[in-house]
């Protein structure tokens, strides 16, 4: 029997057959799910509009009104999911709807956003899909590979990937089945750092400073400043850019005396 989540995600979607469709996995895949698996998450409330706290509560508790973030911590780890949500995988019509809806202000933040929004408002999701494919996944490989092991060390599974798992089973994050991309992916990277300002993952020696500065900081900024100016990149240029700002902002905060 599903879940109440998974149930109000399905309908939201428009069926079985509509949510597998716009995941981009098969329908007697999504027919086995009791629940929606944690690495599909963040992409189903994005496609639904079904909170997270909705669709596994057992990973996303609701937020103790008493105890919640504030609204900088609030902020940051939004940022950090947004980025994540659009580098794991390419954006549907409907994401780009809320994405063109975007707001910003006259702070390189908020000039990135507005332009993300313009990018959303004047694409399609075939366009962006084929961008995706190109940047990322490509005929062979893509233009760009998002991993901290190939910028650290120029491979693959490399030592950077080791530490990362080290840590990640410290904090109780395990690799999700039939996920075949390695963990030190940037998107995977930028949802354990939203997670971790959340407070939804905790282990004694790995806080959000600990993980941004032992596995982001050393690489991150310059995958994001190549992201600005590939070849390929069009939408996703400014997604290029809040990653670059954003881990520029935390880095000189991380830094500041405590």
């Amino acid at each position: 029997m599903r879940d109440a989540g998974l149930e109000r995600a399905i309908s939201a979607a428009g069926g079985v057959r509509s949510l597998a469709r716009q995941l981009g996995v098969s329908q007697p895949a999504v027919s086995t799910w009791k629940r929606v698996p944690a690495d599909r998450v963040l992409a189903v409330e994005a496609l639904t509009g079904v909170a997270r706290t909705t669709l596994r509560p057992d990973l996303y508790p609701p937020a103790d009104p008493a105890g919640g973030l504030d609204s900088t911590d609030a902020a940051r780890a939004a940022e950090y999911e947004l980025i994540g949500t659009l580098l794991w995988r390419a954006p549907d019509a409907a994401v780009l709807t809320r994405l063109a809806k975007l707001r910003g202000d006259a702070s390189e933040l908020g000039v990135a956003h507005l332009a993300l929004a313009e990018a959303a408002a004047r694409t399609d999701a075939d366009v962006v899909g084929r961008e995706f494919f190109d940047l990322f996944v490509g005929l062979g490989r893509g233009e760009l590979l998002p991993y901290a092991s190939y910028y650290l060390t120029g491979f693959l599974h490399e030592r950077p990937l080791a530490r990362l798992r080290g840590d990640l089973a410290l904090i109780g994050v395990e690799r999700a089945e039939r996920v075949a991309e390695p963990e030190d992916h940037i998107a995977i990277l930028c949802e354990v750092m939203a997670g971790l300002i959340r407070g939804d993952f905790a282990a004694e020696g790995i806080d959000e400073k600990t993980f941004f500065t032992r596995h982001v900081e050393p690489w991150a900024a310059r995958f994001f400043a190549d992201l600005e100016t590939a070849r390929f990149a069009r939408f996703y240029r400014p997604v290029g850019t809040i990653g670059r700002l954003l881990t520029t902002i935390e880095a000189e905060a991380f830094a500041l005396p405590a």
